[in-house]
């Protein structure tokens, strides 16, 4: 994928109301969320793990753990980390699965998105329960299809 494309995409869904900037409450469905660059076809030594962030500062290093459990592809048997979040998988889907924080001090607890969008992940974390998953999921779900759009 033409990284200037890719790059535009995630700029207006990013700017759009999609990624809260301070905290979910304010109506946005997602707290942060990542796109990672992810071809296993692809030589990772040529290629920057982190493409965009919105809502977090991680660095590249810190993410190398989840890139590993995600190539593992063991996800109901292990837990994953996320900066020093601690994430356990609940539901598992062809594309995308979803994990609820283990370690969270916010009473309505936190939750994440990974979904695979062509040689990209997206990481969505959201505050809250079903409801906030639900809505987060439709906000990736957006970015996905416009990146994969793009692809094919």
């Amino acid at each position: 994928m033409d990284w200037a494309v890719s790059h535009k995409i995630w700029e207006k869904w990013a700017s759009s109301t999609n990624i809260a900037s301070t905290s979910a409450s304010s109506g946005s469905p997602i707290v942060a969320a990542l796109l990672l660059n992810h071809d296993p076809t692809a030589p990772s030594r040529l290629l920057s793990v982190i493409a965009e962030q919105e809502g977090t500062n991680l660095k590249a290093v810190e993410l190398y753990p989840f890139l590993d459990f995600v190539k593992r592809n063991n996800p109901p048997t292990e837990y994953f980390f996320i900066g020093e979040n601690q994430y356990l998988v609940t539901s598992i889907h062809e594309h995308w699965f979803c994990a609820r924080c283990v370690n969270t001090s916010k009473p309505a607890g936190e939750g994440a998105i990974v979904m695979q969008a062509g040689a990209f992940l997206l990481v969505a974390m959201y505050e809250g329960s079903i409801g906030a998953a639900s809505q987060a999921m439709v906000a990736v779900d957006q970015l996905a299809w416009q990146l994969n759009r793009r692809i094919h």
